[in-house]
């Protein structure tokens, strides 16, 4: 079953995941979630940059342009990245540049010891972005937060950041980042969450959820783990019920359909594969019912 304008509405009004109307040049709508801080509404697929963007010079880098091209023609905004991950800023500041600078919402990270240490590294993330601002600046794997939170806070009351947050990957921390989420007014957390990776449902996403935080899910293939001896018979037949033609499309609509989850962000080199995680964009999502179903599934294969 297809929502029609009524039902987009309706959801809208109600505050839940709400679906856009289709943007320029788009022939579909798109799911978006709420960030929590303010209201502003995030495409819920976005691109991840680990390994996929740390390139050399010349046509290798012009393909990863090619690829952030194609997530942001598919209604994708959210483009993440980290000093942790080589070139990966820079490949994605230069090609955004030769794009002629799409509209994106921008995501990095700090990513060491110190307090100087760390102004440099965000003062380099500017640079490397080719940007006066980044939308989101995250302190990485909880790496000496509590020396780099306050300097983030300060930039953002400067206009150098818009939104603040702490990730943690693998599925490692979650006590710690729990307690951070309590205890501290941040406006995103990140962390892993896939079939596979089901530990945030007891805590860090109810955590999230009840202090207003964003969530950006990291890993949401595993680190395309989920891509084994499970998938390769045909899809199930409730992939139709939700508008599945392939594998990945299941696994992001899974993630994504959990209320407290603002965005996933699956990293991928392939442009064919950029234009099938956002196609998990559009179309129904699993209600919770089904999400349990396709869990069972999982588990069970």
């Amino acid at each position: 079953m297809t929502m029609d304008r009524r039902d987009c509405l309706r959801l809208i009004a109600a505050g839940s995941l709400a679906v856009a109307l289709p943007a320029l040049g788009q022939d579909r709508a798109i799911h978006t979630r709420p960030i929590p801080a303010t209201g502003e509404r995030l495409p819920v697929v976005g691109l991840g940059t680990w390994l996929t963007f740390d390139a050399a010079d010349g046509p290798t880098r012009q393909a990863r342009g090619e690829v952030l091209s194609a997530h942001l023609a598919g209604g994708g905004r959210v483009v993440d990245s980290s000093p942790m991950y080589g070139a990966a800023e820079e490949v994605v500041g230069e090609q955004a540049a030769r794009l002629g600078n799409p509209p994106m919402f921008t995501a990095t990270k700090v990513w060491t010891l110190g307090g100087l240490a760390g102004r440099r590294q965000m003062e380099s993330s500017l640079r490397l972005w080719r940007a006066r601002r980044i939308d989101l600046m995250q302190v990485h794997n909880l790496l000496d937060w509590e020396v780099h939170l306050p300097t983030m806070r300060a930039w953002k009351a400067e206009g150098r950041f818009r939104y603040l947050g702490i990730t943690t990957s693998h599925g490692r921390r979650h006590d710690e980042l729990e307690r951070i989420v309590r205890r501290e007014r941040l406006d995103f957390v990140q962390f892993t969450y896939n079939l596979a990776d089901r530990a945030a449902e007891r805590d860090l996403l109810p955590a999230a959820a009840a202090r207003g935080v964003a969530v950006i899910v990291n890993r949401p293939f595993d680190g395309g783990a989920l891509f084994g001896p499970k998938t390769r018979g045909p899809l199930p037949g409730w992939a139709a019920e939700i508008g599945c033609a392939t594998w990945a499309e299941a696994f992001l609509k899974w993630i994504v359909s959990h209320p407290a989850v603002t965005c996933a962000i699956p990293a991928t080199s392939s442009i064919a594969h950029a234009r099938e995680n956002v196609r998990a964009m559009s179309g129904p999502l699993p209600d919770a019912a089904l999400r349990n179903r396709i869990a069972a599934d999982y588990e069970r294969a």
